[in-house]
């Protein structure tokens, strides 16, 4: 049926507006209308008391060292959200924190910022290849994928689909790329802290405090405290998902 002259301009506004939805869908970082997104562990994992510290852009020789360090002394866990270029530059290191009781999970083969304009075949193409690479550096292959800013399209969801990988964000995060204040970083992942939270620092890329410190370093202590201190007890993503099913 042929759409009459007068309504072809409704249509195209409707046409532009539903793109419109869908861009800022994508640009949207926790929102789940163009596919499933994770911003906060499974309700059976929040009634056990678990919440999620995500780590990305690692690994990084100078940091990710001394963030391991800091996890073993407050026996948490962890999942690493890691470039897959990286991990091939430092696999040791990559399959140091695998052997540490944490996860690797799938952030990009190259963390390029120009992925939320690719079509599926570059999706796949990127994705894929850092499937391969983390699953050859740890040998376990990922099974969520975090895109570098959170940032996507509505073509990344068959491609998670095909992969078989879960998109993961986060509930709160601390800003620790542009925030040089350890205080102000761990004031935004703190506050409403609850059973649940999926929480977002970085090892890599990451600014510095006044005194010349990753604000990772000095962030996580204070932060592992209070979590103890709320009686959460930290897990992997992946191990949020036991009893979930």
């Amino acid at each position: 049926m042929v759409i009459q002259p007068g309504i072809w301009p409704w249509a195209l506004a409707v046409l532009i507006a539903d793109h419109l939805v869908l861009t800022f869908a994508g640009l949207w970082p926790r929102c789940s209308w163009v596919g499933s997104n994770w911003t906060s562990l499974p309700p059976a994992s929040a009634a056990r008391g678990e919440i999620a510290i995500t780590i990305d852009d690692g690994p990084d020789p100078d940091i990710t060292p001394a963030v391991l360090d800091i996890l073993d002394h407050y026996h948490a866990k962890a999942t690493f959200f890691c470039i897959a270029d990286k991990a091939q530059r430092y696999p040791d290191l990559c399959r140091d924190i695998v052997k540490r009781g944490h996860a690797v999970e799938n952030h990009s083969m190259h963390h390029q910022y120009h992925l939320p304009f690719l079509l599926l075949n570059g999706w796949m193409a990127e994705l894929n290849a850092a499937q391969d690479a983390l699953t050859k550096v740890t040998g376990i292959r990922p099974r969520f994928f975090r895109p570098p800013v959170g940032l996507r399209n509505p073509l990344l969801d068959p491609v998670l689909n095909r992969l078989g990988l879960k998109l993961a964000s986060w509930t709160r995060r601390g800003f620790d790329t542009i925030e040089g204040n350890s205080q102000a970083v761990l004031a935004k992942l703190l506050k409403d802290l609850k059973a649940g939270d999926i929480l977002l620092l970085h090892d890599s890329n990451v600014a510095v405090t006044e005194s010349g410190q990753p604000v990772i370093l000095e962030v996580l202590p204070p932060l592992l405290k209070a979590i103890s201190a709320a009686r959460l007890r930290t897990v992997t993503l992946s191990e949020s998902l036991e009893g979930s099913d």
